[in-house]
């Protein structure tokens, strides 16, 4: 039987939308641990508290399988690589070299003979008296100042003494702000047991807190043994799921059933929780918690 989220009706197995108000129904899923058929939005089977979503999460991680590399394609992957064709050496062409001694021999040289004649022709007159050329250094004029002597240059001399430096007193350095630490904790919450009064905090590091009894297979994390009239919860019976400061309440396919404020909680449905709600495990109202915010 599958029972509507909505309107909690029961439905034949297989049906996709509820009999009384045609809400869509939750598909079912096989169980991979005990072969049981649980909804498919449940995060653990009811028969045996298997975790369904490491089942799912280990599905979606499987790799697909390598390309395969063969000696044909890796041929013609290096057949299609072109490559660059040798560059032709250029041709090297031989410059000529010219002979020093040759082009100094094509320069033509004054002839001799033919400047003598020509010094010859030119008549210098003897007569005539150059001197000789004397440079006399004219002496520096003396300025007045190295004639009378170095002057002495006055220099004006305060009658008082010199006032001393008055010291600046430094300027207060400015306080740097003040950066208030701020620490983000996860407000935690506990359950107080109605019958007895015990508070028990819930572990705020985990992500699902397991509701139940242990056996030899499994260790809930708030074990509800020790408590009155335990005999009517499962040994997997709900789960608490904490996403950040907010918590989820979850029956797993519990025998009893799970109850918020006294209404019944279908299995694989989650609930949040509000400060002040009333958590019963099982008919009766034999084993109850209030929901409540940790007292720091």
């Amino acid at each position: 039987m599958i029972t509507c989220p909505n309107c909690n009706h029961q439905n034949p197995d297989g049906a996709l939308q509820c009999e009384a108000c045609y809400t869509p129904l939750p598909a079912l899923v096989t169980c991979p641990s005990c072969q049981a058929l649980v909804q498919a939005n449940s995060s653990f089977c009811g028969q045996c508290g298997h975790d369904l979503r490491e089942s799912a999460q280990q599905e979606s991680a499987e790799p697909g399988p390598a390309e395969s590399f063969s000696p044909a394609n890796t041929e013609s992957a290096m057949s299609e690589v072109a490559l660059p064709e040798p560059n032709s050496p250029e041709p090297v062409t031989a410059t000529p070299t010219v002979n020093a001694s040759s082009v100094n021999a094509s320069i033509d040289q004054p002839d001799s003979e033919s400047f003598s004649e020509f010094s010859q022709s030119i008549d210098f007159d003897e007569s005539v008296d150059f001197g000789t050329l004397e440079t006399t250094a004219e002496p520096a004029e003396e300025s007045p100042e190295s004639a009378t002597g170095p002057t002495n240059k006055s220099t004006v001399e305060p009658e008082g003494p010199l006032p001393a430096s008055v010291p600046t007193a430094p300027l207060p350095a400015s306080p740097l702000p003040t950066v208030l630490a701020t620490q983000i904790q996860a407000a935690a919450a506990v359950l107080t047991h109605v019958q007895t009064g015990t508070s028990i905090t819930l572990p705020s590091e985990l992500s699902v807190v397991r509701i139940g009894k242990p056996n030899e297979h499994t260790q809930p994390d708030i074990d509800i043994s020790g408590f009155p009239n335990s005999e009517i919860v499962s040994r997997v019976h709900a789960n608490l799921l904490i996403e950040g400061d907010v918590y989820y309440l979850e029956d797993v396919g519990s025998s009893n059933g799970t109850y918020i404020n006294g209404l019944p909680l279908p299995a694989g449905n989650r609930h949040r929780l509000n400060i002040g709600d009333r958590i019963a495990l099982g008919k009766g109202d034999k084993v109850s918690f209030v929901f409540e915010a940790a007292r720091h």
